[in-house]
């Protein structure tokens, strides 16, 4: 029985673009130098999501932290991601 060619090139070709654009999309990312005072306060923030409010602001901390691993003992990677935000409200 002949495997049809056709359905499968056209998923090659789909990944394939996707592939090209995220290298393409990489390599345009300026490298910046990395401000150690920033990744001090992110490393210190607890994971879940936390909000805190003021009179005049909102300010808000989510982590996400994770390992992932192929298999029980395979290869893993360690998913860390961190956001902070403040939402401010003035009166104009």
């Amino acid at each position: 029985m002949a495997l049809p060619v056709a359905p499968l090139a056209g998923i090659a070709l789909r990944y394939g673009a996707v592939a090209v654009a995220t290298y393409a999309a990489t390599r345009t990312i300026p490298k910046l130098r990395r401000n150690q005072d920033t990744e001090d306060v992110l490393d210190t923030v607890e994971e879940g999501i936390e909000l805190r409010r003021d009179a005049e602001q909102i300010n808000g901390t989510g982590r996400f932290r994770r390992v992932v691993r192929l298999g029980r003992n395979g290869p893993g990677v360690e998913i860390d991601a961190t956001a902070l935000t403040r939402i401010r409200f003035k009166r104009v």
